[in-house]
């Protein structure tokens, strides 16, 4: 079973760098985008419903802002359009497709680098998050968790990590938010149980020249219950070609379709 998760900034943007002629090769289960950016009207192109995928988008309501999309190869028991919660469901951030005994999600979690008030959002979001990604791990069911997080965890996973430390992003906060959910949250950083190397970024900015230096930031994730975590045996994040500030991340997961059957 293989993942793929991306912050496309921009699907349509991203459509014209190639993304879409890239993904027809990669033979992915599931595709979880964040930062889609398009809403209804702006999708009559079929290019935006890939062949042989059940395509699930969650929008912003603000238009070019913002939203998740996630395509399954297999069809859904049940499609989860955000968490009821009106702030975030209005963001285009929560998007989860169900399975016999396995849940897949994509999450945009806010970036708080533009303003005080989008951290404080932030914050908010992730206390209110806490209980109810516990919730998700003590339920019995398998959970991979994918997005663009915006927090890189820990110094290994940011090139400057001295010069950031008051900075969204690599706030104590934010780092003891990821701690949490890998621990005591009862989940998996997927990628860092197969790839404990320095150097591994998914996001670069586009100031500079930090993608031609690898001055990086590994803010994309697959997060993951322990025993779906283990079933993980590769990990890549894809540098060949750029549709995006961001990187795909991919997992290859050993996985029976008993664990998709009703």
């Amino acid at each position: 079973m293989r993942i793929i998760t991306l912050n496309v900034n921009g699907i349509r943007a991203a459509a014209r760098k190639g993304f879409f002629e890239w993904l027809a090769k990669q033979q992915a289960d599931f595709v979880c985008l964040q930062e889609t950016r398009i809403q209804p009207h702006q999708r009559t192109d079929d290019i935006f419903f890939p062949t042989g995928y059940h395509v699930a988008y969650v929008d912003a309501q603000k238009p070019g802002y913002s939203g998740v999309s996630l395509f399954s190869k297999r069809q859904p028991d049940r499609t989860i359009e955000g968490l009821g919660w009106k702030d975030l469901d209005h963001e285009g951030r929560w998007v989860q497709v169900d399975y016999g005994r396995l849940s897949v999600v994509s999450l945009y979690l806010p970036s708080g680098t533009s303003k005080e008030e989008r951290q404080l959002f932030k914050y908010d979001l992730m206390a209110r998050l806490k209980p109810y990604l516990k919730k998700l791990a003590s339920s019995g069911r398998e959970y991979i968790i994918c997005g663009d997080i915006n927090i890189a965890h820990k110094e290994i996973d940011l090139k400057n990590w001295r010069s950031n430390q008051k900075n969204s992003g690599f706030l104590p906060d934010e780092r003891a938010w990821m701690d949490w959910w890998t621990s005591d949250g009862g989940m998996v950083d997927v990628f860092r149980q197969i790839e404990s190397g320095p150097d591994q970024f998914t996001w670069w900015s586009n100031r500079g020249q930090a993608w031609a230096n690898n001055v990086g930031w590994r803010i994309d994730y697959q997060i993951a219950t322990p025993t779906i975590a283990k079933r993980a045996h590769t990990a890549e994040i894809f540098k060949d070609e750029r549709f995006s500030d961001h990187s795909p991340l991919i997992i290859d997961y050993r996985v029976s379709d008993r664990w998709l059957q009703s």
